[in-house]
């Protein structure tokens, strides 16, 4: 199955153009929640000195008014990306008084589910709209699976790749079509192997039990206040994380844009008995959902991986993916890492783009849903046991060991991170490849086992560990200096999104129904 990364980077060396893999955009959004003195979540509101949730560029939030969301532009250099992501940590440490940022992807304490505030973003209909599809995932998943925090790696090819590849695959379609159609291969792809992420960079195999209070489980006391998985690496991407049993029944395909958006938008506009019997709205007409059906918008459909287009406003993403194809793919899959400030490492990212696009130029089959079930239960499996002992996955209906399985990926990366150095004398990409190898060949290297090893020498619960790991963060950006040109980036984005939003509530000129309707409706005139 790998054969064909090696013959395409063949036919890319003998053109000379091998140097345009370099070229890609690389992007991070990752989430973390702000926490008080006592590592509990923030019950105040989103810092008005970050401007507003609606419309800042750069800071936002996520599911709670407590869990930030720092966005990063695309940029082609890896130390960018990087360096832009820790300098909105540090402004935004210039403006939490005494508050701090949560290092560890899963939260504590949780004090019950109404800890959790619901993100709040102004009387605009968007905003409102974007409230109650919150309200909505509340009713139908809990609030404490929403405050579970994770980075997600964006990344496209250069625009002058494209033309170039098309040549060498013989395709003879219209450029944006191959484009779309290459980027869902590079999907399917990641299904297949993307496992591999959760055993590298999984670094949440414990929790705090307040997380799971009230529920049964099957999780094993670390101490007093910690359960755990023995061989977890991401309990985030396990069954307790972002698992939704109504969504079970999707089916959704990766193989074709058509095909993905036609049945995502399907399950938008497919009613789901159980959420019929708690209605829209509740007794007093107070929204309870946006709508009855299996997802309320496309973006609750849990995925490791999407592609995506970037909307416009009051544009669906599903529209903006059918006017404009695909732009980039969004990695949704890496916890954050409690031993990096910014929650990833460069070194890190270098892996992540080389995966990325090895899962671009590795033969990729279409994925029937036999074997999308298939590597579904292989991540789960990594996720609660990746660590475990001669652990075995499948692999084209044939069992084989995970260790096996991800020397012979990492192999197959090997020329292609050879590739991405280029002239580069300290071969960024081959010295993280062979830090993962390392991890494969000795288990202990793994972030999930560090946590758990940290935890045990420091006689730590995770809860301690935690709120120290943060600790350290908080000092890190609190003496990270900031460029004036940094600053006045961030000030500006800040002031400029407050009186973005101030706008968009006063020019409103229909009702919230309306809005809606208009919304959801079907027949849209396309905007490509």
């Amino acid at each position: 199955m790998y054969v064909g990364i090696q013959t395409r980077l063949d036919k890319l060396k003998a053109l000379k153009q091998d140097h345009l893999l370099t070229g890609g955009l690389k992007g991070l959004e990752k989430e973390s929640l702000r926490v008080n003195t006592q590592g509990k979540i923030a019950q105040t509101p989103h810092p008005l000195a970050l401007g507003s949730a609606l419309t800042n560029p750069y800071i936002t939030t996520d599911y709670s008014e407590a869990l930030l969301e720092f966005i990063t532009p695309p940029f082609s250099d890896t130390q960018d990306t990087l360096n832009f992501m820790e300098s909105i940590h540090a402004y935004t440490y210039r403006h939490l008084k005494d508050e701090m940022l949560w290092g560890t992807s899963m939260p504590c304490i949780v004090d019950g589910d109404m800890s959790i505030p619901i993100a709040y973003y102004g009387n605009s209909n968007i905003g409102k709209m974007k409230h109650i599809y919150r309200i909505g995932l509340w009713h139908r998943y809990g609030r404490s699976m929403q405050a579970i925090a994770g980075i997600h790696f964006n990344y496209s090819l250069a625009d002058n790749f494209w033309p170039v590849y098309q040549k060498i695959e013989d395709n003879t379609a219209q450029s944006q079509d191959f484009i779309s159609q290459s980027y869902m291969d590079m999907t399917r792809n990641i299904h297949r192997y993307g496992w591999i992420i959760l055993y590298l960079f999984g670094a949440s195999p414990a929790i705090c039990k307040s997380f799971l209070k009230g529920r049964t489980h099957t999780f094993e006391a670390f101490d007093a206040g910690t359960l755990f998985k023995p061989y977890a690496t991401s309990l985030r991407m396990s069954d307790i994380g972002y698992k939704n049993d109504s969504q079970s029944d999707i089916n959704i395909s990766y193989n074709n844009l058509d095909a993905y958006v036609a049945r995502l938008l399907a399950a938008t506009q497919t009613p789901y008995a159980d959420y019929q019997r708690f209605g829209v709205k509740d007794n007093e007409g107070n929204y309870q959902q946006l709508n009855d059906n299996i997802l309320q918008i496309e973006n609750e459909y849990y995925s490791n991986v999407r592609p995506k287009q970037v909307a416009k406003s009051g544009e669906r993403p599903s529209e903006a993916l059918k006017n404009r194809g695909v732009r980039y793919v969004e990695l949704r899959s890496v916890d954050l890492s409690p031993f990096d400030p910014a929650g990833v490492s460069e070194t890190q990212l270098y892996f992540l783009e080389a995966f990325m696009i090895f899962c671009l130029l590795a033969d990729s089959p279409t994925m029937s849903p036999t074997e999308k079930t298939c590597v579904d239960k292989n991540l789960t499996l990594v996720a609660s046991e990746g660590r475990k002992p001669g652990l075995l996955l499948q692999k084209n209906g044939q069992a084989i060991d995970l260790t096996s399985w991800g020397l012979e990926l990492c192999q197959a990366m090997t020329e292609l991170c050879q590739t991405l150095d280029a002239d580069n004398k300290d071969k960024p990409y081959s010295s993280s490849l062979n830090e993962q190898i390392a991890k494969f060949n000795d288990v202990k290297l793994t972030p999930s086992a560090i946590v758990l090893q940290s935890m045990s020498q420091q006689q730590l619960p995770f809860f301690k560990f935690a709120m120290s790991q943060s600790k350290r963060h908080l000092e890190y950006f609190k003496s990270k200096p900031l460029d004036p040109s940094e600053m006045q980036t961030f000030e500006l984005a800040s002031a400029t999104s407050l009186e973005q939003q101030r706008k968009i509530e006063q020019t409103d000129t229909v009702s919230f129904e309306r809005f809606l309707q208009h919304y959801f409706s079907t027949d849209k005139v396309s905007t490509s």
